[in-house]
């Protein structure tokens, strides 16, 4: 009997570090449109509630999805299908956010020739505090003409 490939496995886990200046805040919120001052102007971010520059939360989100695609590229090709995220406080001029995702759940779906995989995600700074967090459902397929072997399938089963 055929085995399912096995591409992804519970509680496979990536993580990356990102350190956040005043280039890198205001580039990337220009980037995207987001004008808000809080993301620009340091001297108007000194007196809100934040008391500095903080980042766009479109900044953090955009790099903890990127990473679930950089993380299932090398041998396996990855397609997001859902992300959900809550920003539960906010990424601040000098902190340096760890961005976590692990694997809770995969299985074969045969009929897109690939894992259907969940994970859950966090982002925590520098103070160990929980920037947000997120759950992401993708698809994770061979990448073509790199289809497993049938021994490669069962070692991973």
């Amino acid at each position: 009997m055929k085995l399912p490939a096995r591409l992804v496995n519970v509680g496979e886990r990536c993580s990356k570090n990102l350190t956040l200046n005043e280039e890198n805040i205001k580039s990337f919120a220009t980037r995207v449109e987001d004008f808000n001052p809080l993301h620009h102007d340091a001297e108007y971010a000194a007196q809100s509630r934040f008391g500095g520059l903080i980042a766009s939360g479109t900044q953090p989100v955009a790099y903890f999805m990127a990473m679930l695609a950089s993380h299932f590229c090398d041998e396996r090709q990855p397609l997001g299908l859902e992300f959900s995220m809550k920003l539960r406080k906010a990424a601040h001029l000098g902190d340096t956010l760890t961005m976590s995702w692990e694997v809770t759940e995969s299985h074969w779906k045969e009929s897109l020739n690939g894992d259907m995989v969940t994970l859950a995600g966090q982002i925590v700074n520098q103070r160990g505090e929980t920037v947000t967090v997120g759950c992401a459902k993708i698809l994770v397929m061979p990448k073509p003409n790199t289809a497993a072997s049938d021994t490669d399938r069962a070692a991973h089963a």
